[in-house]
């Protein structure tokens, strides 16, 4: 089994979740790695394991019941224990109006963005709950959409609103075990998938317009934060974004 402590963090193979991973692997932490897409997982594991730390690559898909079950025997069989999720994986849809999406679309973020972040704190939870010592920490990755939504985002939006109430609810009932919930608000962190947003975004009066953008390790810095505090204190819901983009105001 690995020592010291235990991380678990999904959609690792790119932009946040990779980011985040190597933050806390330079933090000392244990990292598993998890995504739907085996190869950067294990680029990852490697490149850790040449740096002397540990990480396991367990391709997994969050939307699915079966898989995050064998995700979590994974952890606990290899590790003993989970100290922290970062519940990171996520999809976004199509901007265009709510009409004209198709309900597949609809149906691929619920499933990935709510479900799966729901799968994977379920589990995270009964093994923190089981395990000895006691507790453990969950970090939901929220969006400033959790706010404020921008136009034609009715599917992100609604998940990520519903990630709030599910990341407050764990907080609640998660106090009676030492499980303690945090969710980190992002706006305009610059990956792979968010990289369009620097040629233009539409905007709430209908133009489109190019929007600032944050490295993402300002994001990874601040999940290291808060899952470097004992958990006898929280940072609940953090906001972390680029400092001129249009959020405050558009709401």
């Amino acid at each position: 089994m690995t020592q010291g402590k235990i991380a678990l963090v999904t959609g690792a193979g790119s932009g946040i979740g990779r980011a985040t991973a190597n933050a806390l692997l330079d933090d000392g932490w244990s990292v598993v790695l998890a995504g739907r897409r085996a190869e950067p997982l294990q680029a990852l594991a490697a490149e850790a394991e040449a740096r002397g730390r540990f990480a396991l690559a367990v391709p997994t898909d969050v939307t699915d019941p079966a898989s995050v079950e064998a995700l979590f025997a994974t952890i606990e069989a290899r590790c003993g224990r989970l100290d922290l999720l970062f519940n990171n994986a996520g999809v976004n849809a199509p901007a265009v109006p709510m009409d004209e999406l198709p309900l597949d679309k609809w149906f691929a973020v619920v499933d990935t963005n709510i479900t799966g972040v729901y799968l994977c704190a379920r589990a995270a939870f009964g093994l923190m709950r089981r395990q000895s010592p006691q507790g453990g920490r969950i970090i939901n990755n929220g969006s400033v959409s959790a706010h404020a939504p921008r136009p034609f985002t009715a599917p992100y939006t609604a998940s990520k609103h519903a990630v709030t109430g599910l990341t407050k609810a764990l907080a609640l009932d998660g106090r009676a075990y030492g499980i303690v919930a945090s969710q980190v608000d992002i706006g305009n962190a610059l990956t792979d998938l968010s990289e369009r947003m620097t040629r233009g975004v539409l905007q709430a009066n209908g133009t489109v317009a190019p929007e600032p953008m944050m490295d993402a390790r300002h994001v990874a810095d601040a999940v290291r934060h808060i899952a470097a505090l004992p958990l006898g204190a929280n940072v609940l819901n953090m906001t972390v974004m680029a400092s001129a983009m249009p959020f405050v105001g558009r709401g």
